[in-house]
């Protein structure tokens, strides 16, 4: 049997769990910049749309008492971390899908009441963290997500539990279910169904088998066969990235070449701690940089540069002074650039890789980044920092809304009376 376990409304819980005054209120949470909204609570979805720009619905949200906060990303990492080592002690099967859900699989649990060990994992959650949840069990990953849905669709009446456990079920549940709804199923793929007459999930388990294969692919045919409630679907094992990238929008636009090379300076230090984190190195680093393409009255530019490595490297010096010195080579004076980025690719494992001839990195680099790592896990922020960095921020994005860090910053943990 598999579980699936999803935060209700995972970044407007966590403002709440610290500010319990919001409680059945509205909450809505803004994207990078103070952008849109991207998290909202139920009160909100009757209201505002998802992905509202906050700049054209800033009349409603005052008339409706809506709490508007921006993305505080340290708090939700962390309230994340500690319900995905709560989910660690009822199995050791598990798989991290998002920031806020995760998927359980019970092996050789028989005669187990998975409604009771649903309603426990809700629980402790709630008590240990403030965070709510909804449990979907099933045979299946697919019917897990169904059983998910129809936890939370209805609150009240499941108690955020729904366990699929008998044919007579899962035939229900695929029939409530509309096909625009189904796990893995897009916007184009479901209007292709929908012309072959899939109305429901069950219509399209109802599809040839073999048809789904051919005319598909192996994934919606997989998806198919868990949904018939015949596991396919397998718990994914934590992989490392081909490549990783970092990039962001300013919080306003920079002519300056300076401000410019410190923040590509802040996603280059970035990207290569993320390559160590996954024991990687990388052989190559593409630079982005790109003007305001919503301000169509400006002079627009978009360029690009791409840096090869004599070998492959995971020191933030390195891979800091070559985009640096990449960005200043495609920067345009008198561009107001908003965005910029650094995608680090041609990854190999940092123990395992061809060595060069005649050139060599620093030796003293490695440890160097090891004990930088090491302080910054410590302290969990940005304590240590490259001298062309700015050293009061972490991204430079505009949030005006936001709540402190409350289980992350030693000098803003909750004063309690």
């Amino acid at each position: 049997m598999f579980a699936l376990v999803d935060c209700n409304n995972f970044y407007a819980s966590c403002e709440r769990v610290f500010k319990p005054q919001l409680r059945n209120k509205p909450v809505a949470i803004l994207s990078n910049n103070d952008g849109c909204v991207i998290s909202m609570s139920d009160e909100v979805k009757k209201i505002l749309p998802f992905g509202a720009p906050i700049f054209k619905w800033e009349r409603v949200c005052r008339e409706n008492n809506i709490h508007v906060f921006s993305s505080n990303y340290p708090l939700y990492g962390d309230m994340s971390e500690r319900v995905m080592s709560i989910l660690g002690q009822f199995s050791p099967d598990v798989e991290i899908y998002s920031i806020d859900e995760a998927f359980l699989e019970f092996r050789g649990f028989k005669d187990f009441d998975y409604q009771k060990e649903a309603l426990k994992i809700r629980e402790r959650i709630l008590q240990w963290t403030g965070i709510p949840t909804c449990v979907g069990i099933a045979p299946t990953k697919g019917l897990s997500k169904i059983a998910n849905k129809i936890a939370r669709t209805n609150l009240k009446q499941s108690k955020g539990v729904c366990v699929i456990d008998s044919e007579e079920k899962r035939i229900k549940a695929l029939k409530w279910l509309s096909i625009e709804k189904v796990w893995g199923i897009g916007y184009r793929l479901q209007k292709k169904l929908k012309a072959r007459g899939c109305i429901t999930a069950y219509d399209f388990t109802q599809l040839n088998s073999e048809w789904v294969r051919k005319t598909y692919s192996i994934t919606l045919w997989e998806l198919q066969q868990d949904l018939l409630g015949k596991p396919t679907l397998r718990l994914n094992k934590l992989k490392n990235k081909k490549s990783i990238a970092t990039t962001r929008s300013f919080e306003t636009t920079f002519s300056d070449l300076n401000n410019i090379k410190e923040r590509i300076s802040t996603f280059a230090m970035s990207s290569a701690e993320k390559l160590r984190n996954q024991k990687s190195s990388c052989y190559m680093i593409i630079i982005l940089l790109s003007s305001h393409r919503h301000k169509k009255d400006t002079e627009q530019h978009r360029a690009s540069k791409t840096i090869l490595f004599s070998q492959p490297t995971n020191s933030s010096l390195t891979i800091s002074k070559a985009a640096v010195e990449a960005v200043e080579s495609i920067f345009k004076k008198g561009i107001k650039y908003k965005r910029a980025g650094v995608i680090v690719t041609g990854l190999v494992p940092e123990n395992n890789f061809q060595l060069d001839l005649f050139t060599q990195e620093n030796p003293k680099h490695k440890s160097l980044m090891s004990a930088i790592d090491k302080v910054n896990k410590k302290f969990k922020a940005d304590k240590i920092k490259l001298a062309n960095q700015d050293l009061q921020r972490t991204w430079k994005m505009r949030q005006e809304r936001l709540s402190p860090k409350y289980t992350t910053n030693i000098n803003e943990v909750i004063n309690v009376k």
